[in-house]
């Protein structure tokens, strides 16, 4: 055994890339020990189907901006492409490591795997793993009796701040001298990408911006599929991927609270954001949500599956022009408003009749901010199979006329649209042959005919739903999900 290897902490960076506000980095720089910063990309993870490009484009540009921050550290993030427990492995054949740091993750099954993984491994190599809290969210709660005490607890707690001593981080060259051990990525990426850039300094800029002056508009815009892109704080894929920590922005818009005029408006946003922390806690307490209906009585609810119709709905081809533009804009940015997430999903569960398992990962791959601890609660709810919520079957034609009524965002995303006028733009199909010779258009050709009809789909889920929620089975299980993940309080 080489007794002159350097006794150093690591913290191992996953959905926490972030310096400030990091209990990781703060308990492993509580000790006398350097601390090197690690961040694994995965091939399981890079390969998964819930994943995409875009995601390890942003996951890069984060660390990229860490790498700027750590400057004034003389330090950097040690970025590698490798299983964590290979990582490790190597690190161990030239430090010498007992401790590794790291948050709680609530993460896809994949990831809850190579964690228990990766806890037998430490306990193997003596090396103690320290976990602590995300976002309030509880590891091996039964119900929600003390929850919402914990979680206030958490979040009144001041951010934690970045300080290390002088020496405190692994250098810079320490870093690069063994870097020829592993298989070092490229953090380059495409500056013309239509996507948000990660990164905690881009995260601020956003939250800034919100927090000056966008946020007065936020009741008002949050609904409308084109105000909400500049209305809406914009910053879900920082808190996904932990370039800000939601504690921070809570305690933000706290503080910005006691002297706003616009009260209103960021009492219902930091609402949003103790919301967050109340669905990943449902999924961290309930993961199989992640590939069955979370309400056990709805798992005999076959669909029959049309490759078909769901092709249609991925690449906006549907006939509805709401529906369509939402998706085409969702593939092209990665970002859609809350509504129009929930609209798509319900056209796709109610009106193509399609299983929600199978919008999931598609779902899952474009969302920049995916975030699995809101994702299938979220998707089951809209879906309609908890047993537990209203359900709501989202008319993509009401909709659009509500909340996009001069069909601007309609034109923008659905340009074979963009010259026809707007009753036509929001319901092409009505137009009569006449018609669409005045506007040089023809159905079928330049744009789809609706590929189903909404009024008898929507009436067949709403019966064949309705009708299952008496089933025995699903009141039984409606009782044990209130039982489980209900707030007391409430």
């Amino acid at each position: 055994m080489n007794t002159d290897k350097e006794h150093i902490n690591v913290v191992w960076l996953k959905r926490d890339l972030r310096l400030e506000d990091n209990e990781a980095i703060v308990n492993a720089l509580q000790s006398n020990k350097r601390t090197l910063l690690l961040y694994t990309f995965e091939t399981m993870l890079m390969e998964d189907e819930h994943y995409s490009a875009r995601h390890w484009d942003f996951v890069r540009e984060s660390i990229r901006d860490l790498n700027v921050l750590l400057k004034d550290y003389n330090s950097k993030i040690l970025a590698v492409e490798a299983d964590i427990i290979s990582a490790v492995n190597q690190l161990l054949t030239q430090f010498h490591i007992t401790d590794i740091f790291s948050h709680q993750e609530t993460g896809i099954l994949l990831t809850y795997n190579r964690d228990k993984s990766f806890k037998r491994f430490c306990k193997n190599n003596l090396i103690t793993w320290h976990e602590n809290l995300n976002n309030g969210v509880q590891r091996g709660l039964q119900n929600r009796d003390q929850w919402m005490a914990q979680c206030n607890a958490y979040f009144e707690i001041e951010p934690l701040t970045f300080a290390p001593k002088d020496a405190q981080l692994v250098t810079t060259e320490a870093i690069e001298a063994v870097e020829f051990l592993f298989t070092i990525p490229s953090l380059e990426t495409s500056a013309a990408s239509p996507f948000q850039k990660g990164g905690r300094s881009m995260g601020l800029k956003y939250l800034n911006s919100f927090f000056e002056s966008r946020y007065v508009n936020y009741m008002f815009h949050i609904s409308k599929p084109e105000l909400a892109r500049t209305g809406c704080s914009r910053i879900s894929p920082y808190l996904a991927w932990g370039n800000l920590s939601i504690r921070e922005v809570y305690h933000r818009a706290y503080h910005l609270k006691k002297t706003s005029q616009n009260k209103q408006a960021l009492e219902a946003f930091m609402s949003r954001l103790r919301w967050q922390s109340h669905f990943v806690q449902k999924f961290e307490m309930e993961h199989t949500m992640e590939a069955e209906s979370v309400n056990k009585g709805f798992q005999k609810l076959k669909k029959e599956i049309s490759e078909s119709y769901q092709e249609a709905w991925r690449t906006g081809q549907t006939g509805f022009p709401l529906v369509d533009a939402c998706m085409r804009c969702l593939n092209e940015t990665g970002y859609l408003n809350f509504r129009m997430r929930a609209l798509v999903v319900s056209f796709f569960t109610h009106n193509l009749w399609q299983p929600w398992q199978d919008a999931s990962k598609h779902l899952s791959r474009m969302f920049l901010d995916f975030e699995p601890g809101i994702h299938y609660p979220q998707l089951q709810m809209q879906a309609g199979e908890t047993g537990t919520n209203m359900l709501r079957i989202y008319n993509p034609v009401k909709n659009s006329l509500e909340h996009d009524p001069e069909a601007n965002f309609i034109k923008k995303w659905v340009p074979e649209l963009a010259d026809l006028d707007t009753p036509f733009a929001h319901e092409p199909y009505l137009m009569t042959e006449m018609e669409q010779q005045f506007y040089n258009f023809e159905l079928g050709k330049d744009y789809p005919y609706p590929i189903v009809d909404l009024d008898s789909t929507r009436k067949k889920a709403s019966d064949t739903l309705w009708n299952l929620r008496k089933n025995k089975k699903v009141r039984e299980e409606s009782q044990r999900i209130l039982k489980k993940h209900t707030l007391r309080n409430k």
